[in-house]
């Protein structure tokens, strides 16, 4: 009688390899586990003294208001005298824009772009999770600009990640959901922040998650599409801008003739990738090019983080935060856009 075949031990499964529901019960692991007693103290309480959100003025009454809140300009406008009036700041609302552009479903890597961009959205998901605190989000799809109120609980925040795994590809097959119904008028990446910029009317945290290609120019010199909308979220809100990459972005390898394909036109192009010359080329505009995305977020005042396709983006988040809080303890000087 013959020995019995061995049977193939299976592979760690990757993310592409999940149905949904897996995926996202790998990837609450995963990021709890990872940055669990990391991330502890970000906030104040929910209670923090009379708050600082403005609430609008009232009439100046003597003997009981401070008269440092008094509200000058709306005084000089009526004639009488108003102070200003504050709500306690008793939750966080984060706001979450998706690039589910073309652009972002390249992957050579065990995730594609777009699903590490599902990653990043539920990373910050379960770390503001909380009493309160609400999450909305506004995806950018092929089909348009797609808006998921703000609300709490881990029942939205799964309902949220389980509709960005699904939304549709270019090319794909639809679906039933939401996300996947077309809708009128595209809409750039600029468009989105200000889109964000009308919904987020509270002052609290706003994150994009995009590779940010789209709107930049060729030239370094010019402002991107999406920067000034950028800045102006910056104003009222704490801005996290995650750049999403895939490594064959950066840099081409000798693998001989080659078809390149835009996702967004369609245009094709081949490639003879044995030309070093060519290779060196290409790696050098693409370090220019994310340099000049760099130095946008940096002038728009938000704070940059850079997560790749190939790398472990759990430990880039951990390292991410250590950097900040590393200039947030440091002493107060000049104001600037965040680190890399």
């Amino acid at each position: 009688m013959g020995r019995a075949a061995p049977v193939p031990v299976p592979a760690d499964p990757g993310l592409t390899d999940l149905t949904p529901d897996q995926r996202l019960r790998r990837l609450e692991l995963t990021v709890t586990r990872r940055l669990d007693g990391m991330l502890h103290g970000e906030r104040h309480g929910l209670l923090p003294g009379p708050g600082s959100e403005p609430a609008g003025s009232r009439e100046y009454r003597p003997g009981e208001d401070e008269v440092r809140r008094m509200d000058w300009a709306v005084t000089a406008r009526t004639t009488v005298p108003h102070v200003r009036e504050v709500d306690a700041d008793r939750e966080l609302t984060t706001w979450v824009l998706v690039d589910a552009s073309p652009s972002m479903e390249y992957g050579t890597a065990e995730l594609d772009k777009r699903e590490l961009a599902v990653a990043a959205v539920a990373t910050v998901g379960f770390l503001t999770a909380g009493p309160g605190n609400r999450l909305g989000a506004q995806v950018l799809t092929p089909y348009g600009l797609h808006r998921v109120p703000a609300r709490s609980g881990r029942t939205h925040l799964i309902g949220l990640l389980r509709g960005l795994l699904a939304a549709p590809r270019v090319g794909g097959h639809d679906t039933d959901d939401a996300l996947a119904r077309p809708r009128l008028g595209a809409v750039d990446l600029a468009g989105a922040l200000a889109a964000v910029h009308r919904v987020a009317n509270r002052r609290g945290l706003v994150v994009v998650v995009s590779d940010f290609l789209d709107g930049l120019p060729d030239d370094p010199r010019l402002p991107a599409a999406w920067e000034r909308p950028l800045r102006r979220l910056t104003v009222r809100h704490q801005v996290l801008a995650v750049e999403v990459t895939d490594p064959r972005e950066l840099e081409l390898p000798d693998v001989g003739l080659i078809t390149l394909v835009d996702p967004e036109t369609g245009a094709r192009r081949e490639v003879w990738t044995g030309d070093r010359q060519l290779r060196e080329r290409y790696a050098a505009a693409a370090a220019a090019q994310r340099n000049q995305l760099r130095q946008a977020v940096r002038r728009a005042g938000a704070t940059h983080l850079s997560l790749r396709t190939d790398r472990d983006w759990t430990a880039d988040i951990v390292r991410h935060v250590h950097a900040q809080r590393r200039l947030a303890a440091a002493p107060a000087g000049p104001q600037r856009g965040g680190a890399a």
